[in-house]
């Protein structure tokens, strides 16, 4: 039995005051031109396949005469809104190229390709359904992570920029057979990744739910793994769904790890990040300690998958400080509590909320 297979298709909860309070302080709501649902008014779409002629599972959607002059300029102001902060003058440069639908996957999302006629570049960004756990994993990723996010909520739609990076099951397909040095590059970037998504418990960092962002560097190259779906923030109730490295489809890089890497050298980097993360709390400690406020006294996951979480994060860790937490929120503070302490010589400070 695989324990890593999310139970069932997830559930997307709403947007409570304090969030959407919070959303608003923070600039992440504005008055879009368009929702959600009114992308659902395509009359055709075919099959979108990749350069090999496989399917993508995307389907490229066309929109009736009359509708598409509307949802086109609509979606180049949203372009706008996300990347200049509504600055009309870029909009006349603008152009939709394509839209997407995704039917695969909890949020069923649209991507938008936007081409800039000037020169022919190209971006993308999604229009997806709001739901609280979502914008709670992209608000968490742009705190404790180091990149910034940016996304935009209207009620019930959610606008998600596009993070640029190879797929990670395309990375470990065709980079992999590379230099020793680049190999222990991979594998200690790989160690990050997975601490990261535990310290703030991200689940189902499966590899086409991360990218891989490569840099090269004097001697070789430099990796980041990013995550790119955030539906699954602190929904399961099982602790291994929240580290990368027990997903079959990363075992290449797990393989990676035990030939290059001893457990000492692990616990050097694991300790590494939650120091990286622990400054990002600080630099933004007050704008942490009001989400994860909001966190606990919003519902993103059932009882039972709370009820399950804790006793598996309390025998992992070998503690009780998990057997008050009644939410998903409080989880992931007693959890974040846990890890910046544990093994640190130097003094970490108490993330009160």
């Amino acid at each position: 039995m695989n324990n890593n297979k999310p139970s069932k298709k997830k559930i997307t909860f709403p947007v409570n005051e304090g969030l959407n309070d919070y959303l608003e302080k923070h600039g992440r709501r504005t008055r879009l031109p368009l929702d959600y649902k009114d992308l659902l008014r395509f009359e055709q779409a075919v099959p979108l396949l990749n350069l090999d002629g496989e399917d993508t599972h995307w389907q490229t959607v066309f929109f009736s005469p009359s509708d598409i002059e509307d949802i086109y300029d609509s979606l180049k102001k949203i372009y706008a809104l996300l990347k200049t902060d509504g600055d009309t003058q870029v909009h006349e440069h603008l152009e939709v190229a394509r839209v997407d639908h995704c039917l695969y996957g909890n949020s069923k999302p649209f991507r938008i390709r936007i081409i800039n006629k000037l020169n022919d570049n190209y971006d993308h960004y999604y229009v997806k359904k709001t739901d609280a756990s979502r914008i709670f994993g992209l608000e968490l990723e742009h705190l404790l992570s180091p990149d910034f996010i940016q996304y935009l909520v209207d009620r019930d739609t959610l606008i998600e920029e596009h993070i640029a990076g190879l797929p990670g099951d395309d990375f470990i397909g065709r980079e992999l057979e590379t230099s020793e040095f680049n190999q222990i590059r991979i594998a200690k970037e790989f160690v990050k990744f997975n601490e990261r998504c535990f310290v703030r418990l991200l689940g189902d960092m499966r590899s086409y739910n991360y990218v891989v962002d490569i840099t090269p560097d004097i001697e070789g190259n430099q990796y980041r793994f990013r995550a790119i779906d955030f539906d699954q923030q602190s929904y399961e109730g099982k602790k291994r769904f929240y580290l990368p490295q027990y997903f079959k489809e990363n075992n290449p890089i797990i393989f990676l790890g035990i030939k290059h890497m001893n457990p000492k050298t692990v616990k050097q980097y694991q300790l590494e990040e939650r120091s990286l993360i622990a400054a990002r709390i600080k630099s933004n400690l007050d704008r942490t300690q009001v989400l994860l406020g909001i966190m606990q006294t919003t519902k993103i996951s059932s009882e039972k998958k709370v009820k399950d979480l804790c006793l598996d994060l309390k025998n992992h860790h070998n503690t009780n400080v998990f057997d008050s937490c009644q939410t998903m929120g409080e989880i992931v503070l007693a959890n974040i509590q846990l890890l910046l302490k544990k093994d640190f010589k130097q003094s970490i400070m108490d993330l009160d909320v």
